[in-house]
């Protein structure tokens, strides 16, 4: 199956947050392939004080201005990957963060890279399969995405999305999102209706 087109990024933010859900993020790690369906994401627009790109284009968010179909991933309070879809033309600074996947191959890897990315405090203590990755962090760690992976085309072959199930309107709800201390009043958090990967 090929990757999703650049045309579906080069919408308004919003909506392909809401489009991306059911959809399928591919990973090819090592010779493998690991697979997760989007059942929660947010988005990030043009204006939003808890944007990265609200004050300008600076080094760490640089990729958010470039092509939309590219992954942004950042580093944030000293320990976690995050990674997000830049949308929009060039210049403009916005993107949607994956939020949570639903595990739908290559699960054995995502437990192992999950396990190896906690704090040593949590080493030991076995992960239940649906807190596996249920939030952005969870996320990248089990699919071993790090800052290398910023500025990854979405058309390539290492990292994709493909079309993967329509998500009816009537299983997406929005939130306000998680996290931020500004933009709080926006309701741009949109996540599948009653699936168990959903962040808590």
């Amino acid at each position: 199956m090929k990757p999703l087109p650049r045309s579906f990024y080069l919408r308004p933010t919003t909506r392909v947050a809401q489009d991306l859900l059911g959809k399928y993020i591919v990973r090819k790690f090592r010779g493998k392939l690991l697979i997760g369906k989007i059942v929660e994401t947010e988005a990030y627009c043009t204006g939003d004080p808890a944007a990265h790109s609200f004050r300008g284009k600076t080094t760490r968010n640089a990729v958010m201005f470039d092509a939309c179909g590219h992954l942004y991933v950042y580093f944030t309070y000293g320990m976690h990957w995050c990674a997000n879809v830049v949308t929009q033309k060039i210049g403009i600074g916005e993107a949607v963060l994956i939020r949570a996947v639903e595990p739908i191959a290559g699960v054995d890897i995502m437990k192992k890279n999950r396990q190896r990315g906690r704090r040593a405090e949590m080493k030991g203590r076995k992960i239940v399969s649906h807190q596996l990755t249920n939030g952005p962090a969870k996320f990248c760690q089990a699919f071993a995405i790090t800052g290398k992976d910023n500025g990854t085309d979405l058309l390539g072959k290492t990292i994709y999305i493909l079309n993967g199930e329509r998500t009816p309107a009537s299983n997406i709800k929005r939130s306000t999102r998680i996290g931020i201390r500004v933009g709080i009043e926006k309701q741009w958090r949109f996540f599948v209706k009653d699936n168990p990967w959903v962040s808590k």
